[in-house]
């Protein structure tokens, strides 16, 4: 009883139950309703669904035409690839005379409008006047004058003699590839050029081969079946287009009977031809279909339900498996086995958990380690930083020392020297915060640039001008303007020799401290500057020009991201260095 119950706490044997009853119960409940549902509603969807592709298809058809009946009046709009013309010419004379269509070649027009449309095969323009056969076609057979049917195309036009014609379709005979299905559309070309009669005046009559294999791939989606059937029909039930080959060689009507029994009939309209699309679909087919599908889903039932108790059962093994052994050794752990390690576990979650807990086991080590340590390592900290006082207080009082026999001697330009070397030191050793004010920093800038000045024999200036919105006590970040100036020097004013200076402009502009440094030196070459801008925010950029990229760095660290460095610079000019910080102290 212990042992049940035991078993039963234990959160594996509850998932898994959990897990079998959630899938199993709905699973066969909703496929036998689903089963019973789909079968009593699978006709009223199949019809809903077959009047949706039937509309579709018409719709697709009826775009069909249009498309090419709009492509047959490029006799007329004369735009055409390659050529545009506003028509305003004796097309008779143009096309009898010329043998031209809007001021362009006949083979020409043609072999433009048999390259606009890929589903084109061939054109062919016959002329009025004399019969004579102009084509351009992509049949890698010879046509056989003889055999086009020219005459036939040409009196379907004759009823409607400025109206777009339809041949239903047929084969390619005159390429002696009666295999290849085509429709052919026709359109007289007609000359508006003068007064329009009653009688039109015909120059010529277009007509266009296009593969039927179009509207066949309109009606894949439909997936019907053998004894199915599609007809695409004009106003007269003349058929256009079957699904049926032997039903397309003819224009007389079909005389269908569009209420057989045992098929499902679906009929739309195709505005265009002033016809229709009439789609007859088997019922015994369709019911075939209902009767196969009823079959698989009860095996599906059947197969589901065994993977799921076997996919219950291996799945509840694999998660305790590995869960166990976390367990066990954090029970090694916890008497005080720190070397109790994982040494083998998976790439997924309790994989991870295990190399989380050996990383803990190893951390807890390196902690209590750090424990027996820490008070030592206190005492040697205190020690550096006596160390550390000591050190400055000496080098301060032997620099003074130095300075006063400086004075003594009557070189008051060493003392002053030594006396800004050791305002630097001070400044640079003294330990404290990062922060220090506007005024304190250009101190230490003066300082710097007076041992400078002496060095280059007074050849070099320092200029400073401080806006009337900057106060003294404004903080700027310590030592962030020595480098630059620093680099101003050596790179700008020593290379282009003679004089120089250098000016320290600060600002303060919404709500920043903008401090900018000019010098007149030699200035940057564009292909330099744009490598030692890219530097500044690349965090592999080499070491040169480590100064700026220290101070950038730096500024971005202790400020944000929108503060920093910004370089410009004309060769032989000069160079500025714009350095910006938050507007810190008594603002």
């Amino acid at each position: 009883m212990m042992a049940m119950r035991k078993w039963w706490s234990s959160v594996f044997v509850k998932f898994s139950t959990a897990f079998l009853l959630v899938g199993l119960i709905p699973l066969i409940s909703l496929s036998i309703f689903s089963l019973q549902a789909f079968t009593g509603h699978v006709e009223q969807f199949t019809l809903n669904n077959l009047k949706q592709m039937s509309m579709y298809m018409s719709y697709n058809v009826n775009n069909f035409f249009s498309d090419y009946d709009e492509i047959t009046r490029l006799m007329y709009t004369g735009r055409y690839e390659g050529y545009s013309h506003t028509i305003s010419i004796d097309q008779t004379a143009n096309v009898n005379e010329y043998e031209q269509i809007n001021n362009v070649p006949i083979d020409a027009f043609l072999r433009t409008l048999l390259y606009s449309d890929k589903h084109i095969r061939s054109v062919y323009f016959i002329r009025a006047k004399d019969s004579k056969l102009y084509y351009q076609t992509r049949q890698s057979k010879p046509l056989q004058a003889e055999q086009l049917p020219t005459v036939e195309w040409r009196e379907t036009l004759a009823d409607r003699p400025n109206q777009l014609t339809i041949i239903p379709t047929h084969g390619e005979h005159y390429y002696n590839a009666p295999e290849q299905k085509v429709i052919t559309f026709g359109r007289n070309l007609i000359d508006i050029s003068g007064k329009l009669t009653k009688e039109h005046k015909v120059v010529g009559s277009l007509f266009i081969d296009v593969d039927a294999a179009v509207l066949g791939n309109y009606f894949k989606e439909l997936n019907l079946g053998k004894s199915d059937e599609l007809y695409v029909l004009d106003g007269e039930d003349h058929i256009y287009y079957s699904n049926l080959p032997d039903k397309t060689e003819t224009e007389q009507p079909s005389g269908l009977n569009k209420e057989a029994s045992g098929f499902l009939v679906f009929s739309d309209e195709i505005p265009y031809i002033n016809g229709s699309i009439l789609i007859k679909v088997s019922k015994e087919n369709l019911f075939d279909q209902l009767t196969a599908t009823q079959t698989t889903v009860y095996i599906a039932i059947v197969i589901c339900a065994i993977v799921l108790l076997a996919m219950g059962t291996l799945f509840s093994k694999k998660l305790a498996s590995p869960i166990r052994v976390v367990l066990q050794h954090m029970n090694k752990v916890e008497m005080g086995n720190l070397d109790a390690q994982i040494k083998h576990y998976s790439k997924d979650e309790i994989g991870r958990l295990a190399f989380g807990f050996n990383r803990m086991v190893e951390r807890l080590k390196i902690f209590i380690n750090d424990a027996y340590v820490a008070e030592i390592k206190q005492k040697q900290a205190e020690l550096n930083a006596l160390k550390s006082q000591i050190r400055p207080h000496y080098l301060y009082n032997t620099l003074e020392v130095i300075r006063m026999n400086a004075v003594y001697n009557d070189d008051e330009e060493v003392a002053e020297m030594i006396l800004a070397l050791s305002n630097q030191l001070k400044y640079v050793i003294d330990y404290g915060e990062d922060w220090v004010s506007i005024k304190d920093e250009l101190n230490h800038l003066e300082d710097y640039f007076y041992i400078l000045r002496v060095r280059f024999e007074n050849r070099i200036e320092l200029r400073v001008a401080m806006d009337d919105t900057v106060k003294p006590d404004y903080q700027i970040l310590k030592l962030s303007l020595q480098p630059i100036v620093e680099n101003a020097i050596q790179h700008g004013i020593q290379p282009k020799g003679g004089k120089g200076s250098v000016l320290v402009m600060v600002e303060a502009v919404e709500q920043q401290l903008a401090v900018t440094i000019y010098d007149d030196g030699a200035g940057i070459a564009k292909e330099e500057l744009q490598r030692l801008q890219a530097s500044l925010t690349d965090p592999k950029a080499p070491a040169k020009n480590v100064g700026l990229k220290n101070v950038h760095d730096r500024i971005k660290t202790l400020c944000g991201e929108q503060y920093g460095l910004e370089i410009s610079s004309v060769e032989r000019i000069g160079t500025s260095i714009k350095l910006t910080f938050p507007l810190k102290g008594d603002v």
